[in-house]
């Protein structure tokens, strides 16, 4: 009784831990996410003209651009820095804990949650951000978020190079 009570449990947590794993592909995605980036570029789809818009309940879109971002595969944590920008931009660094994100029959996303210096989640209602995942190398990765812009749908496209 007690054998087939093992082979039951053990069984049962073989299966949980198969559901839980990631895919092949979200692990190649870990691998080649991990180190340090900069968000070189940032555009727009569905908006005409300059915008000036918050991303992130951070700051400003322009001031993103040259942050520097570091993703550790190990735990899954990570930051981005804002630099002044010429005195444009508030200075930050902001730690996070990253994953990706995969639903069956639908793409895979880039997700990460701001976190304070004890890993516990500082944004109100467990916000967090969900990108898809347009290009990932281990040297470019491209990342789209899907928005609502004066009431019609847009994208913004980060555009990231690895930096080590």
């Amino acid at each position: 009784m007690k054998q087939t009570s093992f082979i039951f449990t053990f069984l049962m947590g073989l299966v949980i831990a198969s559901s839980c794993a990631n895919s092949k592909q979200a692990r190649t995605y870990r691998a080649d996410i991990n180190g340090k980036w900069q968000l070189q570029t940032i555009n727009t789809e569905g908006i005409t003209g300059k915008i000036k818009t918050q991303i992130l309940n951070e700051a400003d879109l322009n001031c993103f651009i040259g942050s520097s971002w570091i993703f550790n595969q190990n735990n899954s944590l990570g930051s981005y820095t804002i630099n002044e920008n010429g005195g444009e931009c508030a200075p930050v660094k902001r730690e996070l804990r990253w994953s990706i994100y995969e639903a069956l029959n639908e793409p895979q996303l880039f997700q990460f949650k701001k976190v304070d210096s004890k890993l516990k989640e500082i944004e109100e209602g467990n916000a967090g951000y969900r990108f898809t995942i347009l290009e990932l190398t281990s040297q470019n990765m491209r990342l789209q978020n899907d928005i609502t812009f004066e009431g019609q749908p847009a994208s913004i496209i980060y555009n990231f190079i690895k930096t080590k």
